[in-house]
């Protein structure tokens, strides 16, 4: 059992009641706008959020490198970060992710609360070198932690792009940067969620997409080998 279940086991009982969305909270318009709601389920195509979640990322890495360009600050250089950004974009790295990793919509909504908290504890620009690695740890630590099912590290790490080796240690950096504060409000989410669709409403074209981690066949799901369907590979880039 690695840290993140134990911590997830003992704030069952607590998470529970503060995070879980109760039957009416579901049903209210923005819930139900970001594809979070009940009524959301069975609908085929992705979430809302997810779309949202990637276009808030993508404003986010080209404000910061055009920052960083400008005024030739380099940032911190932490585990997260890799030599190159390959061939992915944000939007099909986070759709890959809710493909294959079968985590609720709203795991993606705690991710962003996660990674606003790492940001802000490390003082590091998100780019497109780190976002990536962000993500897929955001995202595995909030299926963790909110999920009553999720898969081990390993299936993370191929879901990632990443090493089982890296994705522990990504996992215990991203953990102990956050001082293992994981608990989030039914506030927190909501307000996050009101963000979210805001940021939306005064979204402008994005300039470029940013490119990362180039697709190479492989490895299969655990459901999809069932199914016998291919289960596409990629590599993350080198660090």
């Amino acid at each position: 059992m690695n840290i993140t279940q134990e911590i997830s086991q003992e704030a069952m009982n607590s998470k529970m009641s503060s995070l879980a969305l109760e039957t009416d909270a579901m049903g209210s318009e923005i819930y139900l706008a970001l594809g979070l709601s009940e009524l959301s389920k069975g609908i085929p195509e992705a979430p809302r959020v997810l779309s949202l979640l990637s276009l808030l990322l993508e404003r986010y890495v080209q404000k910061n490198e055009k920052l960083m360009e400008t005024t030739k600050k380099r940032g911190t250089i932490t585990i997260f970060h890799g030599l190159r950004a390959p061939t992915l974009s944000i939007r099909q790295y986070i759709e890959r992710i809710f493909k294959y990793s079968s985590c609720s919509p709203s795991c993606f909504v705690v991710a962003h609360i996660y990674l606003d908290r790492y940001l802000q504890k490390v003082d590091v620009y998100l780019t497109s070198l780190n976002v990536h690695r962000l993500l897929i740890t955001s995202v595995m630590i909030a299926a963790k932690f909110v999920d009553d099912a999720f898969f081990n590290n390993a299936y993370y790490a191929k879901v990632g792009g990443v090493s089982t080796a890296e994705m522990n240690s990504l996992e215990m950096d991203f953990l102990f940067s956050l001082d293992f504060r994981l608990h989030v409000t039914v506030d927190a989410f909501r307000r996050n969620c009101v963000q979210l669709e805001k940021e939306a409403s005064n979204a402008y074209p994005i300039e470029r997409p940013i490119q990362v981690c180039g697709l190479k066949e492989g490895w299969q799901s655990k459901g999809e080998v069932e199914d016998g369907a291919k289960f596409r590979r990629f590599s993350c880039g080198a660090v």
